[in-house]
């Protein structure tokens, strides 16, 4: 029930911001980690990071307005732009240097479906308790090691297993709940349509 509203109120900002490009802040905060974090796992420096996650904020506040609402969430088209970013930013490295691309580095695409499975993962990390977000936010996007994360928020290294453990079972409950929804709303409109 909730990822209708979730939907609707992200609609409503989209189209505000496409009006009034001021509004594009709060697009810009509800979504940052997630292309961060995407960003961040396939480039090898946090500058570099930190660059090309600005330069998709910038590209997509610059086209906004040919965004078209389809029902996918905003940050599935922050993360095909991000996709490209990296790409363009390889490309250009190799070029740079004279080497070829290896294969797994060229801009392969991204299926919707692999996208929108990405953005319901970010979904659900943002409804974990604080501790076991911050946790698997820092563990699996920021890739520090268990040492690291208990040292920076002052709990002990079997503590911070322990929040880890938990928000993974979390996500994977309420993955497992999304996906049979997911499988349940497809199979009942096949019905519909064999029926119709």
């Amino acid at each position: 029930m909730k990822a209708p509203v979730q939907d609707a109120g992200e609609r409503r900002l989209v189209e505000a911001a496409q009006k009034d490009p001021t509004r594009f802040a709060e697009l810009y905060e509800n979504n940052f980690a997630r292309v961060y974090a995407y960003v961040s796992r396939r480039v090898n420096n946090r500058e570099e990071a930190q660059d090309l996650t600005a330069e998709v904020f910038h590209q997509a506040l610059a086209n906004l307005g040919r965004f078209e609402w389809r029902g996918v969430p905003f940050a599935a088209w922050l993360i095909r732009i991000a996709a490209n970013a990296i790409a363009d930013r390889w490309k250009l490295a190799a070029r740079e240097h004279g080497h070829p691309l290896p294969g797994e580095l060229s801009s392969k695409e991204i299926s919707p479906e692999e996208i929108e499975h990405r953005a319901r993962l970010f979904r659900l990390v943002d409804t974990l308790p604080a501790e076991q977000r911050r946790v698997i936010e820092m563990r699996f996007a920021q890739e520090k090691s268990i040492s690291e994360i208990a040292k920076e928020i002052g709990r002990t290294e079997g503590a911070v297993k322990q929040l880890q453990f938990r928000g993974l079972e979390s996500l994977r409950s309420q993955l497992d709940v999304s996906s049979r929804k997911s499988a349940a709303s497809k199979s009942a409109g096949k019905m519909g349509r064999l029926n119709g």
